[in-house]
């Protein structure tokens, strides 16, 4: 196992509504027009459909949405990926793909590693995959790593979203430390959510996402990419989480290589704001 380290985050709680409440107040900081901010998330959305009921006809529906909006990928689950693939041939639009035991995690790494396998070898140019959350809260942190470091590796050449399913990691702490270990592991993106709990990407857990991501740039000059998904459903919502990224990562991450928003309904809804 490589090495890595925890460290301790710096933001109470208290801190942390401060801050928000700061940023989400206020203008925009690199967007003159509230439009341009709209246009430039609807191009950061991976539009998902991630249920039991889909067919090939609401994948191909999904695959022609994206098209015409444009977005900056299609998220399916892997046996999806093929008919997405050829659906969105010709354009810019990434096909992103659940594989990993998503949501739950709850399966052997062997199999988890082999429908991530599956996935790129049917197309996917990105794998979404979710942390084992009970290992994580059980201590077993290099465990967590090395499954991390397991799926990037069998994921290779797509980029890897690493998801913590911060609604149960439940304190910040854990978030950062989440964080922490799947951007060490190997991850091009931390994600917060797989949207399928109650609680999925909240302002409180992006904003602690985002302070890890800015750590390890510090140290590094590394780049790690950010995807809030689960619950962003209207511009008002997406142009806040915007506001916080432009606060603490800047303008750097202001393109759809480093940020994305998992989303099934704003895709509709920021082309309306769009055109009001």
């Amino acid at each position: 196992m490589a090495s890595f380290e925890f460290t301790s985050y710096p933001y109470s709680e208290q801190d942390l509504q401060r801050r928000i409440a700061q940023y989400t107040s206020q203008p925009l900081r690199f967007f003159t027009k509230e439009s341009e901010a709209c246009r430039f998330l609807l191009g950061c959305i991976d539009l998902t459909t991630l249920e039991g009921s889909d067919t090939p006809a609401k994948v191909e529906e999904l695959c022609g949405k994206a098209a015409a909006f444009p977005t900056a990928a299609v998220c399916v689950y892997p046996p999806f990926v093929a008919l997405a693939k050829k659906c969105l041939a010709g354009t810019p639009i990434h096909v992103a793909s659940v594989a990993g035991a998503f949501p739950a995690g709850q399966s052997p790494i062997e199999i988890k590693v082999a429908e991530v396998r599956y996935a790129v070898e049917q197309g996917a140019d990105e794998i979404d995959m979710v942390i084992s959350r009970g290992k994580f809260l059980d201590g077993r942190y290099n465990e967590v790593f090395d499954e991390i470091v397991a799926i990037r590796q069998a994921a290779a050449p797509a980029h890897l979203k690493v998801i913590l399913e911060t609604g149960e990691l439940k304190t910040p702490e854990n978030i950062y430390h989440a964080s922490q270990l799947a951007i060490a592991a190997g991850a091009d993106f931390i994600k917060t959510s797989t949207g399928k709990i109650a609680v999925n990407a909240t302002p409180e857990s992006f904003l602690v996402m985002l302070d890890a991501i800015k750590e390890h740039y510090d140290k590094t000059g590394q780049m790690v990419g950010m995807k809030p998904a689960g619950g962003i459903a209207d511009a008002d919502t997406a142009l806040s989480f915007l506001k916080i990224l432009e606060n603490v990562l800047g303008e750097p991450w202001l393109t759809n290589r480093y940020f994305r928003i998992g989303a099934s309904r704003l895709a509709n809804k920021m082309a309306e704001r769009i055109a009001e």
